[in-house]
């Protein structure tokens, strides 16, 4: 399914709704800190979900709404309807993505332990068509957070997580570390095939995977949000789901049951959450400083930097 771009909020409204279809009324919603989100209702009683930033973010929304779409083509875990994107006319104008808007509803009584389940279909998911050349990374670039996330493909995982996640991320808080950081930090990057794995066969990841990016969608049960996408392994998305707080129980106990997560797991965890540490370092500076550095002194043998 092609994504449907507008030069306009009232030429997406039109061709989406049918000609004369109006917003009778706009409420602002809260929540988020990179877009401004507001629910529409339009005079026909429809109702829209409408994400809108400046002119030069219309490829952050083109980028979240491959994302949805390529979540959406796996069939297995919900995620709101893409309706559309685009750029309105004028200097001042600005870009929007319009979505499936979701009412307030009540969980079911599975809602975590679905949610384990559907994740790990959609990690057993055909990804043909997500990446050209390569078995990991994604069509194009897209964000992670406020951030370009680097999706070039690659043949291995190791070296795509290297390449296009561990790497451009300590290059752009270099700042951050000295000599003897940079010594760790470069023997931990050529080392990286010491701790990681490569997968059986490449999973799509919704890569941006915590709590904030779970909510209750029209059928009432867990749909996913803002994704920072792409191909790879799937104890990424489960690494992610462990660093803020992590989901309940009953979700890893349902994820588990697919047999997907090797029981050394654990192992390499901290290291793919590395480059969300990273990546937040970036965006709000040295309070996660720590956090990463002993992350990166954890598989860093302290012997060879001792001298």
């Amino acid at each position: 399914m092609s994504l449907q771009y507008f030069y306009s909020l009232e030429e997406a409204l039109g061709a989406l709704f049918g000609d004369g279809a109006a917003i009778a009324k706009t409420e602002r919603i809260s929540g988020g800190d990179i877009n401004e989100a507001y629910g529409l209702t339009l005079t026909d009683g429809s109702h829209v979900f409408m994400k809108a930033n400046s002119r030069a973010e219309a490829s952050f929304f083109e980028a979240e709404a491959a994302g949805i779409e390529a979540i959406a083509r796996t069939g297995t875990v919900g995620t709101p309807q893409v309706l559309g994107y685009g750029v309105n006319a004028g200097r001042m104008g600005k870009s929007f993505l319009l979505l499936e808007f979701v009412a307030a509803k009540k969980r079911m009584p599975d809602y975590w332990e679905m949610l384990g389940h559907q994740l790990a279909d959609m990690h057993r998911a055909d990804t043909a068509g997500c990446v050209q050349n390569g078995r990991f990374g994604f069509k194009s670039d897209n964000y992670i957070g406020m951030r370009r996330q680097i999706n070039t493909p690659h043949e291995s995982w190791i070296t795509f997580f290297r390449d296009c996640r561990l790497l451009p991320q300590f290059q752009a808080a270099s700042r951050y570390f000295d000599a003897a950081d940079f010594r760790k930090i470069t023997w931990l990057l050529d080392h990286l095939a010491d701790f990681l794995t490569e997968p059986d066969c490449p999973s799509l990841l919704h890569g941006d995977l915590w709590a904030g990016n779970v909510m209750t969608g029209n059928d009432k049960r867990a749909w996913l949000i803002d994704p920072a996408a792409s191909v790879g392994h799937a104890e990424a998305d489960i690494a992610m789901t462990e660093l803020f707080g992590g989901f309940p129980a009953a979700f890893y106990g349902a994820y588990q049951e697919a047999g997907i997560l090797q029981p050394d797991y654990r192992q390499r965890r901290d290291l793919y959450n590395l480059y969300h540490l990273l990546n937040h370092l970036n965006m709000f500076g040295s309070g996660y400083l720590p956090s990463v550095k002993r992350i990166v002194e954890r598989y860093a043998p302290v012997s060879l930097f001792s001298q």
